[in-house]
């Protein structure tokens, strides 16, 4: 099997972190690996199955011998180094919000649209969607080519580490202060996160959405090739470190049951059902969400004030099928298929 160099962008973080982690759980046929961030991070060392690797100045680096890039260091970053990335020959895999909708950079979820990596030519740059509409999505499409959606109504419920790890930080101290009577302080969110929920994430809007929310419209129709679906969504933070939920209302163009849409979920990629109507017949971030590949669905059932709705709740793990596997998939259909 042909082996290949891959470079990880921002590998000190909760993203890149997780990229090493899941390039060694699924064998990935990796000949070298580039550990890159800023500066201040040069010499500190990750692991990479059994070695230690040193991480490298990104400014520095000279891509001409990396086949693939996969970027997490935040949007600025890969508006500089992703195009220099391409023109020194290595195909990029970027996970921030710089490329998303760009006419000429396909936006890629392999169980929804895997036929769009094929375009990475015209950039040399796959985009890999936001979290929160990467779970979303993949429940979406066996619905979708079944019977169409003509509108979606999403509240998501969305963990602290999609912000970072100083976001993960505050949450822990805040906790604890509560607990022990101590005032808290707020550094990463306006307001205590700490047994709160925040209906905001991202920037606001002119139209009174939040940017976060506005991604899962654009990302939505983008990927799922149709701009006819409405996205009606509100992206919320809650106190949970790892794991999105989403609580997702869809209006069809011809009715399904439950129990139909139960077995199109059950035989789709990437899905796992967990329904059954007792006490914990559901999926939560915590118990299936966290450090796992699928997206959990359940909570599945009919509308009653629809007559073509039907409801259901789903959960992943976000900074692995949200982020990094995401993108770990993106290259693994790139070095099948194309490069």
């Amino acid at each position: 099997m042909e082996k290949y160099n891959v470079a990880i962008v921002g590998v000190t973080g909760a993203v890149g972190e997780q990229m090493l982690a899941i390039l060694e759980q699924r064998k990935f046929p990796v000949d070298r690996i580039h550990a890159l961030a800023s500066a201040r991070s040069a010499g500190k060392k990750v692991r990479y199955g059994d070695q230690e690797i040193a991480v490298q100045d990104l400014a520095d680096f000279d891509f001409s011998d990396t086949q693939i890039g996969l970027f997490s260091p935040g949007a600025g970053i890969s508006k500089v180094f992703a195009p220099k990335a391409v023109g020194q020959g290595c195909v990029v895999v970027d996970n921030t919000s710089q490329f998303r909708y760009d006419e000429d950079v396909p936006l890629v979820v392999p169980e929804v649209n895997a036929h769009q990596v094929a375009r990475y030519t015209a950039r040399g740059i796959v985009a890999n969607p936001n979290c929160s509409t990467i779970q979303m999505v993949v429940a979406l499409k066996p619905i979708h080519d079944a019977v169409g959606i003509t509108r979606v109504n999403v509240a998501t419920y969305q963990a602290v580490s999609g912000t970072g790890k100083d976001a993960i930080d505050e949450l822990d101290q805040q906790t604890r202060k509560v607990i022990s009577g101590k005032p808290v302080t707020c550094d990463v969110y306006p307001k205590q996160i700490a047994f709160n929920a925040l209906p905001h994430i991202d920037v606001f809007l002119d139209n009174g959405y939040t940017k976060e929310e506005m991604k899962m419209v654009w990302e939505t129709q983008k990927i799922m090739e149709d701009d006819s679906i409405l996205v009606n969504p509100t992206t919320v933070r809650i106190p949970v470190v790892n794991g999105h939920s989403e609580a997702i209302h869809l209006e069809l163009k011809e009715p399904l049951s439950a129990s139909q849409a139960k077995e199109l979920l059950a035989g789709a990629p990437g899905i796992r059902v967990v329904d059954s109507h007792q006490d914990g017949g559901y999926p939560t971030a915590v118990t299936e969400g966290d450090g796992t590949d699928a997206v959990y669905v359940g909570r599945i059932r009919e509308d009653i004030s629809h007559p073509r709705g039907l409801n259901m709740w789903v959960v992943s793990d976000n900074l692995r099928k949200g982020a990094a596997l995401n993108s770990v998939q993106i290259a693994e259909n790139l070095v099948r298929e194309y490069i």
